[in-house]
């Protein structure tokens, strides 16, 4: 999501302290301060303007005084398992022995108070969109996501950002089911 936004024009807030890996061969956009949003909330005044890129267990400590449009990626959360036992591994560190219906059932409690959470904060608008759509019909996505924030984006260079292959735990995920996209 992050490429696709900086394609289509939006400034991003990124400092490039995490560089791609073999875990995300395109980079991670992400701002190593944004981790410390529960200490310091103050880090997302960089932000106004910008793209920035904040993990569900930090939105609630964004601070009052600005006016936040999110785009919440959802995924299936036995993917995002899979894909973080994977990153584990590619770093050659052991997942934690937690079994994975465990670990989904704590994501579901997660989201569900976080969707709660956000339907009762004015000052933020949430779109939510599902990543196996962006996969599936990237066009509509992105026109959809440049809609929501207002920007005259390019969409056409979001879409060539969204590449497929890059969606490599969805068969460990599905049991090894080949993937149809």
């Amino acid at each position: 999501m992050m490429q696709m936004l900086s394609a289509g024009g939006m400034p991003v807030l990124s400092d490039g302290q995490r560089s791609a890996d073999a875990n995300n061969p395109r980079g991670y956009y992400e701002l190593e301060p944004v981790k410390s949003l529960a200490q310091d909330s103050q880090v997302i005044s960089q932000g106004e303007g910008k793209v920035v890129k904040v993990v569900s267990s930090l939105l609630e400590f964004l601070p009052d005084g600005h006016e936040y449009r999110i785009i919440f990626m959802r995924r299936p959360l036995e993917q995002v398992v899979a894909s973080q036992d994977r990153m584990l591994e590619r770093l050659g560190k052991v997942a934690p022995p937690t079994p994975r219906e465990a670990v989904i059932r704590a994501f579901e409690k997660h989201l569900s108070k976080l969707e709660t959470w956000l339907c009762k904060q004015t000052p933020i608008s949430v779109l939510r969109v599902d990543y196996e759509s962006v996969l599936l019909d990237p066009y509509r996505e992105a026109t959809r996501i440049a809609t929501f924030l207002g920007w005259s984006l390019d969409v056409e260079a979001m879409v060539r950002k969204v590449d497929v292959s890059l969606h490599r735990e969805r068969n460990a995920s599905l049991g090894g089911v080949p993937s149809q996209l």
